[in-house]
């Protein structure tokens, strides 16, 4: 079996890592990697010709040119679900946080330590009301974007007491089957966030999310609503966000993206893109990104991919050799490949073929070998995009 070089960028959790076999290398400066697992910083796969397959350990890939990598056959993978708890396990607090005044309380309390000792309790029972806050129960929450964080945080809101609008303009079935009975999954946007106390965004970035949350969508909010965002940064307008604030439309802004229109804004708290920050979430996601990118390595299975669609084949015992064929989703291409090995002789172990409406997955095994005469006439085809040979013996 062949030996796999990989490219490690940004930290990478070592509990992952370590799940690389000896058939793998792993390297900050390799130049030529098959592939390569990162977390955030930007990638062009373009700087990388040799790159087979890319693994973002997290749930975001806009900092992954993926639409470059379809054009070239890379597969790029991302980690859902990974770090979802984490992210959960934020909202929630600053959400309490803005509500209960905490932070407020928390810099008085501070403040005491320069007074009177004498006179600390007194200050506290003659201030405490300053800081009287709103519970969460009751209210309503809407849950902007119904991947695996959407789910958990609306579904922990039911546990919370509040009533809980869901909203995904295209819900993954798997997703919405683990959604509680009791969150109302709408229609529209403007029909889940418009009588909801919190808005919640867990959306990825991508073209037609960027800025979506702009002056009308928040013309379309409650009078005093609290706008959450630990999914990313720019799918929100911040200047008509600070406008909103600054008109008392919206009560705060709570989010993961400090920026400099926003820090220093009295209705806004900001952490510092702490979302999947903790040991637990680095852990899944890299555990997670090194399975999806050594599977695909070492037999071209596709899951949790971004841009492919998702595949699974295990080569039977006699396999030696097998063919991945990535091609643009167009007709005839199962039979194109099927009778390139029939005229060449080669008899056909197992073949499967999967396609996600812009590209084909093609997963050929032979008993024997595979000539690269075959190899060559099918990427003669202008619609083939990369062809793969994997060893097994």
């Amino acid at each position: 079996m062949s030996s796999y070089k990989i490219r490690k960028i940004n930290n990478i959790a070592q509990e992952g890592l370590s799940l690389f076999t000896d058939k793998f290398t792993v390297s900050t400066e390799e130049e030529n990697p098959d592939g390569i697992i990162l977390r955030s910083s930007p990638l062009n796969v373009d700087d990388y010709p040799s790159v087979l397959a890319v693994a973002r350990a997290g749930a975001g890939t806009n900092n992954v040119n993926v639409e470059r990598a379809t054009e070239k056959g890379v597969c790029v993978f991302n980690t859902p679900g990974a770090n979802a708890n984490a992210v959960v396990d934020l909202v929630f607090p600053m959400i309490g946080v803005w509500k209960r005044n905490i932070y407020k309380g928390i810099d008085f309390c501070k403040d005491l330590a320069s007074m009177d000792p004498s006179k600390v309790n007194a200050e506290v029972e003659a201030r405490k009301a300053a800081f009287k806050g709103e519970e969460i129960a009751g209210k309503t929450l809407a849950v902007v974007g119904l991947g695996q964080i959407g789910v958990r945080l609306a579904n922990a809101g039911i546990f919370r007491y509040m009533k809980v609008n869901g909203f995904d303009p295209a819900p993954a079935i798997s997703n919405v089957h683990q959604l509680s009975p009791e969150v109302r999954i709408c229609r529209n946007l403007g029909d889940a966030v418009g009588e909801a106390d919190v808005v919640s965004l867990h959306l990825p970035l991508i073209e037609r999310t960027k800025e979506l949350v702009n002056r009308e969508f928040i013309a379309r909010m409650k009078k005093g609503a609290v706008l959450v965002n630990y999914s990313r940064g720019p799918i929100v307008d911040e200047q008509a966000v600070v406008e909103a604030l600054d008109s008392g439309h919206l009560e705060a802004y709570l989010c993961d993206f400090p920026t400099p229109a926003l820090v220093g804004h009295e209705k806004i708290l900001a952490t510092p893109h702490l979302g999947a920050s903790t040991s637990e979430s680095e852990e899944n996601c890299s555990t997670m990104a090194v399975k999806e990118i050594s599977n695909y390595l070492k037999y071209g299975n596709v899951v949790h991919s971004v841009n492919f669609p998702s595949v699974e084949s295990i080569p039977g015992d006699k396999v030696q050799f097998r063919l991945i064929v990535i091609n643009k989703d167009v007709p005839g291409m199962i039979a194109f490949i099927s009778n390139i090995f029939g005229a060449n002789d080669v008899n056909l172990e197992g073949y499967l073929n999967q396609s996600n409406g812009t590209v084909g997955y093609n997963i050929i095994d032979v008993e024997g070998d595979i000539p690269q005469k075959i190899v060559d006439e099918i990427e003669e085809n202008q619609d083939v995009i990369r062809t793969r040979v994997i060893a097994f013996k």
